[in-house]
């Protein structure tokens, strides 16, 4: 039996302007045979269904680059795996793809298209991992641009990422959100301070163009030991010496509770000096799943900020 909540999912148009809590689980594996697929998709839908205050699904893109930029793609048919998750639990599906792979602008468009009509209707563009490569496909602001009109009229949205240690953030956040993005999911965080920052230079950026803010789902996920670390920074999300202390020193065996607690803290931190200056960016949560042997603990950490306000409380 489901669990009673007064919550009921959300359009994501709505969630967004209200603190939306999103989860990242892993998709199946490129190899992943029929059963194994269905028991991981089977797997992620249950622990969603447990909690009803989710409101959207982010469906990653796994895929590596060689040093040419070309792609090596490790999932497959995500657009299936996404479906299905909506049909099975009742979210949103929202779908990451990394347009710069692409090999030219039909590509896009028969991409966006495809996943349109399977039932998909809010993506993710991202781009390539290195500036230094000349990719095919075209850039994320061109991107919003052409696939903003596909999702918009099966009534979804497109996304970005902003990566709050990079130089001159904000302000590609704003060329992306005049470009179509209706919201921003972050890398991977464990220190507030670069999250706040890019949240207040994007915010007054918008005020001084008269743009509406997108709103930004800051990304947090859940770790237990060095092996996590080093994945983490590998995925290139930053973190410090001191967040490694603080979340690796300590009793054996704790290291996901102090995972957790960190992630907590620098939400609030980030929601404080939000309000303590008045910013009028949104901001939501968006939990990740970093690989197969992490989806309890991620949902457990999700279950932590959907009983915290201001997600309780919704």
């Amino acid at each position: 039996m489901e669990p009673s909540n007064a919550f009921r999912p959300r359009p994501l148009s709505d969630a967004l302007g209200s603190h939306p809590l999103f989860f990242e689980p892993v998709p199946p594996g490129l190899r992943s045979s029929p059963t194994a697929s269905e028991e991981r998709l089977e797997s992620v839908a249950s622990l969603v269904r447990s909690v009803p205050r989710i409101d959207a699904l982010v469906i990653p893109e796994l895929v590596d680059e060689n040093h040419e930029g070309k792609p090596r793609y490790r999932s497959k048919d995500l657009p299936a795996f996404a479906s299905a998750l909506q049909t099975r639990t009742g979210r949103e599906a929202i779908l990451n793809k990394v347009v710069a792979h692409l090999g030219s602008p039909d590509d896009l468009d028969r991409w966006a298209h495809e996943v349109v009509g399977r039932g998909v209707r809010n993506a993710v563009l991202v781009g390539g991992a290195s500036r230094y490569i000349p990719y095919p496909g075209p850039a994320v602001v061109e991107a919003n641009r052409a696939c903003r009109p596909i999702f918009r009229a099966a009534g979804g949205l497109v996304g970005n990422i902003a990566i709050p240690q990079r130089t001159g953030e904000a302000h590609r956040m704003l060329s992306k959100t005049r470009a179509g993005a209706a919201f921003f999911t972050t890398q991977i965080l464990f220190d507030a301070s670069q999250a706040i920052e890019v949240v207040r230079e994007y915010d007054l950026l918008c005020r001084q163009a008269a743009t509406p803010p997108a709103t930004v789902v800051v990304s947090f996920a859940p770790i237990a030991d060095e092996m996590d670390v080093e994945f983490i920074r590998w995925l290139g999300a930053d973190i410090s010496d001191s967040a490694e202390d603080a979340i690796l020193d300590g009793e054996e065996g704790e290291d996901a509770t102090r995972s957790e607690s960190r992630a907590l803290e620098v939400w609030e931190e980030i929601v404080s000096v939000a309000r303590e200056h008045a910013i009028a960016v949104p901001l939501g949560v968006n939990v990740e799943q970093i690989s197969p042997r992490h989806l309890e603990p991620a949902v457990h950490l999700v279950r932590r900020f959907a009983d915290r306000p201001p997600f309780a409380a919704l």
